[in-house]
Formats: C-alpha cells, sequence, structure tokens
C-alpha cells in the first residue's frame, strides 16, 4: 500500500488532534487534582506574600 502524501497530511492532523486533545485531558486533570491544591495556592500567594509592602 502505498502513501501519497494527501493520506499523511489527513493522518498527521488526526493523531495531532487526538494528541493535543490528550494533553488537555491530563493538564487538566493535574491543574484539577485535589492533592494539588496546596502547591497552587502557595505559588499563587508568594508573589503577593513576598511584594505586599510599599516602594521605599
Amino acid at each position: 500500500m502505498d502513501f501519497d502524501h494527501n493520506t499523511l497530511v489527513a493522518f498527521s492532523k488526526s493523531y495531532g488532534l487526538f494528541y493535543l486533545m490528550g494533553m488537555s485531558v491530563v493538564v487538566l486533570l493535574y491543574a484539577f487534582w485535589p492533592n494539588n491544591r496546596d502547591r497552587f495556592d502557595a505559588a499563587a500567594n508568594s508573589i503577593i506574600e513576598s511584594e505586599d509592602k510599599p516602594c521605599q
């Protein structure tokens, strides 16, 4: 079976679509996993806590 250019392009577009969808699900699961809440809250508040004073 010969693969022409159009077949390879269609395959790569489909694979890329499923790859990006899968990676999006993995990232969302990681971001909303309950065990990561403390780590993300600390990262979000670390900038505010270190620069909570007026400039002099």
